[in-house]
């Protein structure tokens, strides 16, 4: 095969098994390509319409051995109606300024993410992330990439929210997003969520897509709480039935 069909027709591997992230006691293996070649962007594009997610210059999706427990969702968004709870975490947050920027990682963001990392998620697999891996995180990228910050009314309006997100054809993509710890009561995870949905709305995008949820893991039940929801199955995109619930 010639360098330039390489280019132009991306290459799949397979990782080795490693312990998985969400399951107790079961290992995870991951199918992966390089966000590389003629076209990076459409590429992306296509890969993250079949699942695929992406972390810097590589797009991946779950491949693991009896176990189909990873499953891709996406909000629909001309549909989305925020029930109580949700208008709720709007009203409370109403103050806050949000804006696109390049993706150009700062010290302010990471001093964010390190506070983030040490109070949620201390044991997890970015715990010792450097700051030249956040670096790398944020700007190693050839697709059309945005930090979304969220900050504080007033001078010196502190950062209290960040979310690293692609820009699709057909919506908008939440890479990793992270806040102030200390801010418990202004739900921001949720927050976010929302926000990307009016972002998409006013951009006449369809779509935001939230990566994976997991079927039988805690951490990642909160996805299905932005109804209504469409997951990746074997027949392609379909909405997603949940048990009716109280927001």
């Amino acid at each position: 095969m010639t360098d330039q069909s390489r280019t132009r027709f991306p290459q799949f591997y397979i990782t080795a098994p490693q312990p998985c992230p969400y399951l107790p006691g079961r290992h995870e293996k991951k199918v992966f390509t390089h966000l590389l070649g003629d076209e990076p962007v459409s590429l992306n594009n296509a890969l993250t319409q079949a699942g695929f997610r992406r972390s810097q210059n590589i797009a991946y999706r779950p491949a693991c051995d009896d176990c189909q427990a990873c499953v891709s969702v996406r909000v629909i968004v001309d549909e989305f109606r925020p029930r109580r709870t949700f208008r709720r975490i709007l009203a409370h947050n109403t103050g806050l300024r949000s804006s696109a920027e390049p993706a150009r990682a700062t010290d302010e963001q990471y001093t964010l993410l390190r506070r983030y990392l040490d109070a949620r998620h201390a044991e997890g697999g970015m715990a010792d992330m450097s700051r030249l891996d956040y670096v790398a995180m944020v700007e190693d990228t050839t697709i059309v990439t945005r930090l979304i910050e969220y900050r504080q009314p007033g001078a010196p309006a502190p950062l209290v929210a960040t979310a690293l997100t692609d820009m699709l054809d057909d919506g908008l993509s939440m890479v990793y997003s992270f806040y102030d710890p200390a801010e418990t009561s202004r739900s921001l995870g949720t927050w976010m969520v929302l926000d990307h949905i009016e972002r998409a709305r006013a951009l006449g995008l369809p779509y935001v897509y939230l990566g994976y949820w997991v079927d039988g893991s805690r951490k990642m039940a909160y996805k299905t709480r932005f109804q209504p929801l469409e997951a990746l199955t074997m027949e392609g995109w379909r909405r997603m039935e949940t048990p009716p619930c109280n927001l």
